[in-house]
């Protein structure tokens, strides 16, 4: 299931291959609004950033114009995928011009849809662990990705260049079984998981991480910034680019 960015809509995929959506602007009282088959087991689903375009993961990628009819949305792409095995997590990029899946073949798959009717794929596949990536999430500065695996293992990827994705640090471990869920926070300062052993875990970002958040929100200091701040050091800079 997943929430339009306005909360004021739900949207579901069944294993009956359908997408369903939901006016939940009084949550007391949810009214239904769209019914859309699919033809296959939908196993994720994803609003865009600006509202206007849902996406549905399976065996198959589909894209639907809710902006022109939230009733009847007509789709956008033909039906697009990855080239092996199915997808079993979508997201969109907080600047919705990427698309990622999570496959059951442990790989990762990025799309470019600037152009919603014609996604092209972008570089290669991530690798990395084992079984299925059942859950992925763009970090709130659209540079990072997280991943949860059937290995039982999260991971942290540098997506700056997303034709040429780099892992971040080590993977993160824990748990004992399948990370189901992955979400950042608003900030991007915490990670949550959600794990068939039952448990919801807390991570701090790496310090990789944090530097990069910081580097991209902020910039670098100057040498001024650092003499108020951090005087007892000689002066750095922090961020490579």
């Amino acid at each position: 299931m997943a929430f339009s960015p306005d909360g004021r809509t739900l949207a579901s995929g069944d294993d009956d291959g359908t997408v369903r959506t939901w006016d939940v602007a009084d949550p007391a009282h949810p009214q239904p609004l769209a019914r859309i088959p699919t033809g296959l087991a939908v196993e994720s689903v994803a609003f865009s950033p600006d509202d206007r375009t849902l996406a549905s993961a399976g065996s198959i990628i589909d894209l639907w114009n809710i902006a022109a009819d939230p009733i009847y949305p007509p789709p956008l792409a033909k039906p697009f995928g990855p080239s092996t095995g199915e997808a079993f997590s979508v997201a969109f990029s907080p600047d919705g011009h990427i698309l990622a899946t999570g496959d059951n073949d442990a790989t990762i798959d990025f799309w470019d849809i600037a152009d919603l009717d014609h996604p092209q794929p972008l570089g290669q596949p991530l690798t990395g662990g084992t079984g299925t990536v059942y859950s992925i999430a763009f970090g709130p500065n659209g540079q990072t990705l997280a991943s949860g695996n059937d290995d039982a293992t999260i991971r942290l990827w540098d997506i700056a260049d997303p034709a040429h994705p780099q892992p971040l640090d080590q993977p993160l471990t824990g748990g004992t079984q399948a990370v189901y869920s992955v979400a950042f926070s608003p900030n991007g300062q915490t990670l949550a998981s959600g794990s068939i052993d039952g448990a919801i875990r807390l991570w701090k970002p790496t310090v990789n991480y944090a530097t990069d958040w910081i580097c991209s929100a902020a910039g670098d200091l100057t040498s001024q910034q650092w003499q108020a701040y951090i005087e007892e050091l000689p002066y750095q800079p922090l961020c490579a680019n």
